[in-house]
């Protein structure tokens, strides 16, 4: 496969990935100016994967019934129509509702563009195709957070700049010759049964979702109140993206040569350090506050694909397109109700105090990592699943990256 093949994909998601990057960034911190109390903007953090988990599940049929190319255009066109309303319209009703429908588009989006990225890759190459994706989306985050300060938050000009940004994503794959993909595979979806599959990748699943949710959205408000300009939120969030994506491989190299739920806990023992470390600055020093925001993104960002490996190495074969969606559910489940909770323990006990919540939830799942060893013993190094570090976007994206080996026996 030629990687000129992957340049209309790769392109289009880069653009989509970089402008909602900073739409969410810019929600947070726009919000703030405007007055909203951190409550509400927990809840519009909270919308967001509303729609998000709605979408996963209600676009893949609107996929198969007018196809790809279709829905990817809709979606991005209400996207744009949607970042202008945040604009024109200051108003916490239209900002929920907006929300929830950014995150219905998005998830079809992604769903979209990963089939296409699924049909393209051949089995020998998906390694290469996932590791380029990984690429382009943490220089597309990076690069975009730093747009805000170029533009200003305060203004009409950034909204336009992302609603531009959802628009020219279409023009890679509208001029390319690459074939509609065939639908997404559809299923039943029985969470107790993927619940029985792996407790701990379920609610490593979830923790993730509280926690890493409410850093995306609550985190700028956090960096505002303790005192960091615009430009220096920017930093702040491309510091925990940049510290994620550099530890990813490293840990998932390890976790693949040891007991996975080893792993799983020193990295989130990590995250909670760095989140009590976080908490614990009392002044806006920039270098203390980067290194911190470094450290949890390179703890907490790498436990989604740690905790998707551990419930790969206990699903059979016929289990994946369920767990896949399953698992994704149960990270929208737990980002649908992290900002809320969030925004309320800061708003009730300062700024500090929202780092030492993830702290505590990290700290819980921990406690269930080192129960379930308790229960059930680990798997044989030649059973296991190999590490695949994944975006947190659509089913589709661990279809991508299914498990190549040993059909396991399903759990009793």
């Amino acid at each position: 496969m030629k990687t000129s093949s992957l340049l209309p994909i790769l392109l289009s998601a880069g653009i989509l990935l970089g402008g909602n990057g900073l739409q969410v960034t810019l929600v947070s911190v726009r919000a703030n100016i405007e007055g909203f109390p951190p409550e509400l903007i927990g809840l519009l953090g909270a919308a967001y994967y509303i729609g998000f988990a709605s979408g996963c599940f209600f676009t893949g049929r609107l996929i198969r019934r007018v196809g790809h190319i279709r829905v990817f255009g809709g979606l991005v066109a209400l996207a744009a129509v949607g970042t202008l309303a945040l604009a024109v319209w200051i108003d916490p009703v239209v900002w929920t509702v907006v929300r929830i429908v950014t995150g219905f588009c998005f998830a079809g989006l992604s769903m979209a563009l990963e089939s296409w990225l699924n049909q393209t890759a051949e089995s020998t190459d998906r390694g290469r195709v996932l590791s380029l994706y990984r690429v382009v989306d943490l220089f597309a985050v990076l690069g975009a957070q730093f747009l805000m300060p170029l533009f200003g938050a305060g203004g009409f000009e950034v909204f336009a700049v992302v609603a531009m940004l959802f628009c020219l994503a279409i023009v890679p794959m509208s001029l390319s010759r690459h074939a509609s993909p065939p639908p997404p595979e559809s299923g039943s979806l029985n969470l107790w049964r993927v619940w029985r599959i792996s407790p701990v990748g379920c609610l490593g699943c979830v923790t993730i979702g509280l926690t890493n949710s409410a850093f995306r959205t609550i985190g700028p408000v956090y960096a505002q109140e303790v005192g960091l300009a615009v430009s220096q939120i920017a930093a702040f969030i491309g510091a925990g993206v940049l510290g994620g994506a550099l530890a990813q491989y490293p840990l998932g190299a390890l976790s693949d040569r040891i007991d996975r739920r080893f792993v799983l806990i020193a990295t989130t023992c990590g995250a909670a350090a760095a989140g009590i470390f976080l908490g614990s600055l009392t002044g806006p020093d920039a270098a203390y506050i980067y290194a911190g925001a470094f450290l949890f993104g390179a703890f907490a960002m790498p436990l989604y694909s740690l905790s998707i490996a551990h419930a790969n190495d206990h699903a059979g074969s016929g289990d994946f397109v369920e767990l896949a969606a399953g698992l994704i559910l149960f990270f929208a489940i737990g980002a649908s109700i992290g900002p809320i909770v969030a925004s309320l323990i800061m708003a009730g006990f300062g700024a500090p105090a929202f780092f030492l919540y993830t702290s505590f939830i990290h700290g819980l799942f921990v406690l269930f990592v080192f129960y379930r060893m308790a229960q059930r013993g680990a798997v044989a190094r030649g059973l296991k699943r190999r590490y695949v570090g994944l975006l947190r976007t659509s089913p589709v994206m661990m279809r991508i990256a299914r498990p190549k080996g040993p059909p396991h026996r399903k759990t009793k």
